[in-house]
């Protein structure tokens, strides 16, 4: 299908990108890579009278590491990620992420920002950062403000962010030197939103985990940070019983829709064994 009429705008700076939106209001919609939006658009689910493309914003393009700080500029594309040895030295799960991501022409142009700011239960990104707790750097026309990842998902599109406000920028602290990580994803095939996934990383102090975080893909009407599961594993040795505690835990906070990926029973699942996997590989390489 074809999408509606709309005026298209193309700030330079983010100062102008939060001006128009203030100025147009609700009819304005931003647009990073446009791969979410552009679909909706083409069925009629979106229809922006004012499109406002952040293209040409090249303080939103940069990843910074220092020491276990990570900044992430949200134009930064999913191919960058994975191109970003810095990155793959820092945080490494960011990369595994990123490879399982649709395909390499989305990849480069794609965006890190664009993946989590739509608030779109499929993407992969959200249930990463809700592992990595990230904050969320918004800029609207009351100024800067920092929003959890954990705090910024409210329902399937809808998010935290006001619609006056853009995501600048993503914020990590490392996981420390020798940690574990794993981002498995089951799907029907290459380049599709996951069946389930899981996003997990640990941090071993000798045979105990010392620290778990599990964040869950498409599997609600949210991406899912996964508490329970995680406070499972946390001062077990990872054995059999600590991760069918965990594989429980996340499994009773899912809801995923009945669609085409198969019965919500199914997903619920293939989500328990997703986390079952990505624990283990994720505790090969911690240690």
């Amino acid at each position: 299908m074809i999408p509606g009429a709309f005026d298209y705008h193309r700030p330079k700076t983010v100062d102008e990108a939060v001006g128009l939106l203030s100025s147009l209001g609700d009819d304005a919609t931003v647009v990073a890579g446009g791969h979410s939006l552009i679909p909706m658009m083409k069925l009629r689910m979106a229809v922006p009278e004012h499109l406002v493309d952040l293209q040409d914003l090249d303080d939103l393009k940069g990843i910074s590491v220092s020491g276990t700080a990570v900044t992430l500029g949200a134009m930064v594309t999913q191919n960058e990620l994975i191109a970003s040895n810095a990155l793959a030295q820092a945080c490494p799960i960011i990369r595994e992420t990123a490879l399982q991501i649709a395909d390499p022409q989305i990849r480069y142009v794609g965006t890190v920002g664009g993946n989590v700011a739509n608030g779109d239960p499929g993407n992969d990104m959200p249930g990463l950062m809700l592992a990595l707790d990230a904050a969320y750097e918004l800029v609207g026309p009351d100024g800067t403000r920092e929003v959890r990842a954990r705090d910024f998902y409210d329902a399937a599109f809808f998010t935290a962010r006001s619609d006056g406000e853009i995501l600048t920028a993503i914020k990590i602290s490392a996981p420390p030197a020798g940690h574990g990580w794993s981002y498995m994803k089951q799907k029907r095939k290459i380049g599709d939103y996951a069946t389930a996934a899981a996003a997990v990383v640990l941090t071993m102090d000798g045979a105990t985990c010392a620290i778990a975080s599990i964040g869950l893909t498409n599997v609600a009407d949210t991406a899912l940070f996964a508490e329970a599961a995680s406070a499972a594993l946390t001062g077990s040795d990872l054995g059999d019983a600590a991760i069918a505690e965990a594989v429980a835990a996340a499994k009773a906070i899912t809801n995923p829709a009945q669609d085409g990926r198969g019965p919500a029973e199914f997903r619920t699942h293939v989500c328990g064994m997703m986390v079952q996997r990505a624990v283990a590989r994720a505790a090969e390489r911690a240690a």
